[in-house]
């Protein structure tokens, strides 16, 4: 017996039956999505880079050594959403529409919120590619500033919204 369907067990309230990888059986598998129509697909994330004030002026005034912070996140993140199904094993290779990456600096909360919009026409949805997204571009960020602030944290990466 797998561990996973040991750890399953131990759980209540979590059935194979409700897990969308697992068959019958509990065997882990990719969904099958070739009965579902093709509509319009958007899914949107959210993530958090906490770092020190300093660190967060010197992204705002493009002062970090390595470069332009935000924007090589944002092309981390992009590249990210389209590289899915590599890192994320069951999920689908999707020909994506649109990519957006957005940066709120919060200056009180000493942070930089994430956020990621992920479109395509298709037959499954786009959020993992927005979480990866949204995950890529606030690790870029923590690894482009953590010469000077190796105490962020990345948090709070989350879907937002999907429709």
């Amino acid at each position: 017996m797998s561990s996973w369907k040991i750890c399953f067990r131990l759980v209540p309230n979590i059935s194979m039956k409700k897990l969308s990888h697992f068959d019958k059986d509990g065997a882990d598998s990719m969904v099958d999505v070739s009965d579902k129509q093709e509509t319009a697909r958007e899914a949107i994330a959210g993530a958090r880079v906490t770092m020190t004030p300093a660190t967060l002026r010197l992204i705002a005034g493009r002062k970090v050594a390595k470069g332009d912070v935000l924007g090589v996140a944002r092309v981390a993140g992009i590249m990210a959403a389209k590289r899915t199904p590599e890192l994320i094993p069951m999920s689908h290779p999707l020909n994506l529409s649109s990519v957006e990456i957005a940066f709120e600096p919060d200056l009180k909360a000493s942070c930089v919120n994430i956020t990621a919009t992920v479109r395509t026409t298709g037959r499954t949805g786009v959020e993992m590619e927005a979480l990866v997204a949204a995950a890529a571009a606030g690790l870029t960020i923590y690894d482009m500033c953590k010469s000077v602030d190796r105490a962020m944290t990345v948090t709070g990466i989350r879907l937002l919204r999907k429709s």
